[in-house]
């Protein structure tokens, strides 16, 4: 085999300096087929060898803690990858033999090979043995037309089709099992940083995954061309806008339904000049920028604070857009009103057009409903809003996206 493997060696050590560049379209495919197969091969023989030496204890004898580790440093594989490989060579070591047979043949590869171990055994433990070897036959055949992932889901009804009689029982029982693992599994872990974002981690049951991404499905589409998010920021941009819908619900328990449940503190001048930060109830701060995009769409609560910052009378509320004024501006822009969005009123916030801190007033004439994609958007770009001489908003782009600086409309909200 050494021999064997050494000539084998040198001729794809050949093969890696040939010109690719100078073969035919059918050439170049024959070969790329070639070498998938002749992978597979190796792969068979790899374990093999791997299967062997864990055997002998050959790690042990090297002074290694376990085989996983001695591969680990001798291929220079993670610890994880090299596990992996040890319990593959068993898994390949107790299967059929026209499983090995397959591998070997490069008509399947290393993925399948342990989809199609569970699956078998799952199959034994639940059927029997004389379905388990019924189910290799299929599974193989699978193999040649379906990638690993794809068995392994085709592989969950593999009793339809080998064992009929007990399948729908099979599958209920497993049905059950999932569920109660689901359960006991779920979990979702909030870790701050120092700088107050949060990580965010977790696993989701099946139902629970549904329903988010039924909320968050909607509103992780581009919302328009100029959108160049990524889609994780367009997913994270989608669960903020689900908390806050949440939060003006007024269906939360105790302090939710209200946006002020996020509390900023800053001073009047601050908040007027664009000069202060804002301080969350949480001690972490927030930039002016942050902080006036954050009050288009909040109540502000004028404190009066003595020199040691004890707050000595808080006045109530102001400028909120809301009631009879929040109805009449969706009734008017229907929607975000930003070029090409698409998302409903009640994902939006109600912006001040002239900012209230400069002395806008709080109106219908002096608000534009935006999603909180194109709110923060607004804030941070060089586009403009204003009302058109119809009373409905336009927005004006930056000169370097339209020299011409034309005026632009949401045409997607049907107008009456």
């Amino acid at each position: 085999m050494v021999e064997e493997l050494a000539l084998a060696e040198d001729v794809v050590a050949a093969c890696t300096t040939a010109a690719a560049w100078a073969l035919t379209e059918p050439d170049l495919i024959t070969a790329l087929d070639a070498a998938h197969r002749i992978e597979q091969r190796l792969a068979a023989i790899k374990l093999t060898l791997v299967r062997e030496l864990d055997g002998r204890g050959t790690a042990t004898v090297q002074g290694a803690s376990s085989t996983a580790v001695w591969l680990r440093d001798r291929l220079h594989l993670g610890v994880g990858a090299a596990r992996r490989l040890v319990e593959l060579a068993a898994a390949l070591d107790i299967a059929p033999p026209r499983v090995r047979d397959a591998l070997a043949g490069g008509a399947v590869d290393v993925e399948q090979v342990r989809v199609i171990a569970d699956t078998v055994a799952t199959v034994h433990t639940t059927a029997g043995p004389e379905a388990a070897d019924k189910a290799v036959g299929v599974l193989v055949d699978w193999a040649a037309q379906f990638d690993a992932t794809l068995l392994r889901r085709l592989g969950t009804r593999i009793l339809d089709h080998v064992a009929p009689e007990i399948a729908d029982a099979a599958a209920e029982a497993a049905l059950r099992v999932a569920e109660s693992r689901a359960a006991r599994d779920r979990h979702v872990t909030v870790s701050e940083h120092s700088d107050g974002r949060l990580r965010l981690s977790g696993i989701l049951d099946a139902e629970a995954a549904a329903v988010l991404r039924a909320a968050i499905g909607p509103l992780t589409a581009p919302s328009g061309p100029d959108d160049n998010r990524t889609p994780g920021q367009r997913r994270h941009d989608a669960l903020a806008d689900v908390c806050r819908l949440a939060l003006r619900t007024g269906d939360l328990p105790e302090n939710g339904g209200d946006p002020t449940q996020v509390v900023v503190t800053t001073t009047y001048d601050g908040l007027t000049r664009q000069l202060g930060t804002g301080a969350l109830d949480t001690g972490l701060h927030l930039s002016a920028q942050t902080v006036r995009r954050l009050a288009c769409d909040a109540a502000i609560l004028p404190a009066v604070l003595n020199g040691a910052g004890q707050p000595l009378d808080v006045g109530r509320q102001r400028r909120l857009v809301t009631g009879p004024l929040r109805r009449a501006l969706v009734l008017r822009d229907r929607g975000c009103a930003f070029p090409g969005c698409d998302r409903p009123a009640h994902w939006c916030d109600a912006h001040h057009i002239q900012h209230w801190t400069n002395g806008g007033p709080t109106s219908l004439a002096n608000a534009v409903l935006l999603c909180g994609y194109h709110h923060r958007h607004l804030h941070h770009s060089d586009w403009t809003v204003e009302l058109g001489n119809d009373g409905h908003p336009q927005f004006t782009p930056p000169a370097w996206l339209d020299p011409e600086r034309l005026p632009r409309r949401n045409h997607y909200h049907r107008r009456t």
